[in-house]
């Protein structure tokens, strides 16, 4: 598989695409791109820029870092320029001397306000520097009648630059501009929401959010089958290395080419050698990561939550019960670490949002902090038996038919909240569950679940769910009575829209197979991967 066909990814690439051309067109529509460190937000913007030719626009790609304010200037103009000049014929350096004077023929009065920036910024005399630094793209659409298209990645980060005023400013600009498009990525999720409907709400020029997840299953299989096509490895292992790295790229990237060096050992030494041993890629990122939690104020608060999290023990009230502190003062952790986008809240239950990382928090960083001997034999023993069990409990789960898996997970619930598609779930605790066979030739199984207050008819369907399907299930719903019916099919492959509308008239709730794991995630069960997915 060649990377430059961003598998998984035509839809976000399709949207930036539409809406970079568009500017041409006079219609300017900003975009933030949003998603959790590793998911691939800048494999996304650089798949988009390596495609993208148009001489009447000009990109300009900046990582934004912690760095001076004097060395982001120098940076954003000198890239700035470079992309003016890169269709000139003209031989470039990264030299922001030669980039002006080779600039000037084309844009003298832009040049003009550069000289004017730069002498003022080294004079530290201009309050408004970020105002005029984004104003020069205006200058450029005056002189070439080129738009520019911005691209800030993880822009979060400018706020470290030190910049007076920055989102007044850029508000004020964004505004004013209508033929400069900002495209900004962030893996600060929460920070990002906050920004936008705060400092950025604008009444024009607002950003379209584009939340970019990780692979889904069909994607994730492509990717590992793409990659191991020298390697005789199982269907159980792959299906098992789509659950574990929950389709994050760079996991899966990480995970394949370990497989590929190691040629033949178990999947389990492969997995110990990435999380256990102290030179794996793994274990060094995830010991650097927890280390921002090692410098907040009372940090030894922090981690017992993320560890109670990832161990399964993640409603609020058991982790206070546990940890033996009151529910408020549980909160204002549990607050802080959704801030960092450590933890992830889905009604009454929390989650580690990186389930890698839960899975080393829970077996090789918390047991090493518990062990009385630093007796690195028997941890690593005990961490490769950790590994086979969840391999086998994974593979035990796989081989039993989906109803029974079913009927197992709506056991778990005990009356919690959840969201689903932004719809709030409450998980009836049922006093009966039972599997249905349904009258219709393409709807077979399903499930009825009763409580005191409500009654689930589920309904799954394997291959691709149909308006017939809903019709066919609407009707078998109606031989049973109750003032609180909830009408659920799953399906395990997308669903087309003429189908949601269907369900929609009908009443019926559309699952697909990420709510189901969704789901599975938040009582600790693996996931479900479909024998065939399409």
């Amino acid at each position: 598989m060649r990377e430059d066909k961003l598998l998984g990814r035509e839809s976000y690439l399709g949207i930036i695409e539409k809406r970079v051309s568009s500017l041409k067109d006079g219609y300017r529509q900003n975009i933030a791109i949003i998603g959790d460190e590793l998911v691939g937000k800048t494999t996304l913007i650089t798949g988009f820029l390596n495609k993208f030719c148009d001489t009447r626009i000009i990109t300009a790609y900046l990582e934004i870092r912690p760095e001076s304010t004097d060395s982001f200037i120098k940076r954003f103009i000198a890239t700035l320029l470079y992309n003016l000049l890169i269709n000139s014929g003209i031989g470039l350096k990264e030299d922001l001397d030669f980039l002006i004077n080779k600039s000037e023929r084309y844009i003298p009065g832009t040049v003009k306000k550069i000289r004017a920036i730069l002498q003022a910024n080294s004079k530290r005399s201009n309050k408004k520097m970020f105002f005029e630094l984004m104003s020069l793209t205006e200058s450029i659409k005056t002189e070439t009648q080129k738009s520019c298209v911005i691209i800030f990645d993880e822009f979060h980060n400018l706020e470290t630059l030190g910049f007076d005023n920055l989102y007044r400013d850029w508000s004020k600009i964004i505004i004013a501009q209508k033929d400069t498009m900002y495209i900004i990525t962030s893996s600060m999720k929460f920070k990002t929401r906050a920004i936008l409907s705060k400092n950025l709400s604008l009444l024009f020029g607002n950003f379209e959010v584009l939340n970019v997840e990780p692979f889904d299953i069909p994607s994730s299989e492509a990717y590992l089958e793409d990659r191991m096509q020298s390697l005789n490895i199982s269907k159980s292992n792959k299906d098992f290395l789509v659950h574990f790295t929950g389709g994050y790229p760079f996991y899966l990237k990480v995970a394949t080419e370990a497989c590929l060096e190691s040629r033949g050992r178990p999947l389990a030494d492969i997995i110990e050698g990435l999380l256990f041993d102290t030179s794996g890629v793994l274990n060094q990122r995830f010991s650097n990561y927890v280390k921002r939690f090692m410098d907040l104020n009372r940090s030894n608060e922090y981690m017992p939550i993320l560890y109670l999290v990832a161990s399964g023990r993640n409603r609020i009230k058991e982790i206070a019960h546990i940890i033996k502190k009151p529910k408020k003062e549980v909160l204002q952790r549990i607050s802080h670490l959704l801030e960092l986008d450590a933890l992830m809240r889905n009604g009454d239950f929390l989650r580690v949002n990186d389930r890698v990382f839960g899975f080393w928090l829970r077996f090789v960083y918390q047991e090493k902090l518990n062990s009385l001997t630093y007796d690195a034999k028997n941890q690593k023993a005990s961490f490769r038996n950790k590994v086979e069990e969840m391999i086998e409990e994974f593979s035990m789960n796989s081989r039993k038919p989906v109803m029974e898996r079913m009927v197992e997970l709506l056991r778990l619930f005990e009356d919690e909240t959840i969201q689903i598609d932004r719809k709030r779930v409450r998980l009836s605790h049922f006093r009966e569950i039972k599997q249905l066979e349904f009258n219709s030739r393409t709807l077979k199984h399903g499930l009825i679940g009763r409580s005191s207050e409500s009654l689930w008819l589920l309904a799954v369907k394997q291959g691709s769910l149909t308006e017939n399907d809903i019709a066919d299930f609407s009707r078998e719903c109606k031989k049973y009575r109750h003032k609180l019916q909830r009408k659920i099919i799953i399906s395990f492959q997308d669903i087309e829209t003429n189908t949601r509308l269907k369900a929609m008239e009908e009443k019926v709730w559309t699952w697909d197979i990420n709510n189901l794991n969704s789901i599975m995630d938040l009582f600790s069960k693996p996931r479900l991967i479909p024998c065939e997915s399409a």
